[in-house]
């Protein structure tokens, strides 16, 4: 691990230049490290475990910690010298709303000045409990005193990573929910974008966005995109959920894989619609399109072969 360094107290309108990015070493804070490195920031990257170190090292941070989020006293020394925090709480952790207190709170005691958070799409939509389990680390940075973005992301593009193989190998996008039910998605490197501009500029403090690239796609439209992207044929499908889960490389508990279980039935019961006017204005280009992210997956695999 690398030292720590401690940096001085500059003024609240001043850039961060060390930020401590939460789930460095994961699939989408993973792609934070890169975007806060272009604007000349030095990055942290929080783990769990010692044995992700590498992982975030790869994705680009400059120097690790080892924390617990549930043992807040292991963060002091992951904040020391720390001016900007990125947060994403880990997926459909049962105490996911107190892990992100106490983040905020370790961040407000070190003091920290910007604090940023993803969130999700429309958490105040309390039938899904892990949009719910946004509200009190939203209000605890209200609470809080920090400089604080709020990020409201729609479903990830990278989504689509862990059954891409299966899409190829297969000729089938298969989900489960109706192939016809539109789902706003945005491409997580827009979201790690803005986080980076919130952290290094003050262009976006106090605000809550709702971050979408794509105000809802159906899995027909996706499929007729990956066909065109790959060339022959690709069926959109739907599956049900026993059998989709099994085909996932998470490590999911049962609680888990029962809230994503009623993400997707909230899907088929009342869709997922988004606007994508505030990031494609806060970004001041067209955000990603999912057909870019496809023809990039399409590319990659034709490098592969």
């Amino acid at each position: 691990m690398t030292s720590i360094a401690t940096a001085t107290s500059p003024s609240e309108s001043a850039a961060a230049r060390r930020v401590l990015v939460v789930g460095a070493a994961g699939r989408f804070a993973g792609l934070v490290p890169q975007a806060l490195r272009d604007k000349g920031v030095t990055v942290r990257g929080l783990v769990r475990d010692a044995q992700r170190a590498p992982h975030a090292l790869a994705n680009g941070v400059d120097e690790v910690a080892v924390a617990d989020l549930r043992s807040p006293e292991t963060l002091v020394a992951a904040l020391d010298g720390v001016d900007g925090v990125f947060y994403i709480g880990p997926a459909f952790a049962p105490d996911e709303s107190q892990l992100g207190i106490n983040m905020v709170a370790a961040a407000r005691r070190a003091g920290v000045r910007r604090f940023v958070f993803s969130s999700v799409i429309q958490p105040t939509d309390v039938t899904l409990a892990n949009h719910a389990s946004k509200i009190p680390v939203e209000q605890a940075l209200f609470d809080s005193g920090l400089q604080f973005t709020v990020l409201q992301p729609a479903n990830f593009h990278q989504n689509l990573l862990g059954g891409w193989a299966r899409v190829v190998a297969e000729g089938s996008f298969a989900e489960p929910y109706p192939v016809d039910v539109p789902v706003a998605r945005v491409d997580y490197r827009d979201v790690a974008e803005v986080a980076a501009m919130a952290l290094t500029t003050d262009r976006l403090a106090h605000g809550c966005f709702e971050l979408a690239g794509e105000a809802g796609l159906t899995r027909t439209q996706i499929a007729a995109m990956m066909s065109e992207a790959l060339g022959r044929n690709i069926v959109p499908g739907e599956i049900d959920f026993e059998r989709w889960r099994a085909r996932l490389p998470l490590d999911y508990t049962a609680a888990q894989w029962e809230l994503l279980r009623k993400i997707h039935e909230h899907y088929a019961a009342h869709r997922l619609r988004a606007n994508t006017l505030v990031l494609q204005a806060i970004l001041g280009r067209p955000p990603r399109s999912m057909q870019a992210f496809v023809r990039e997956l399409a590319t990659s695999t034709r490098a592969a072969a």
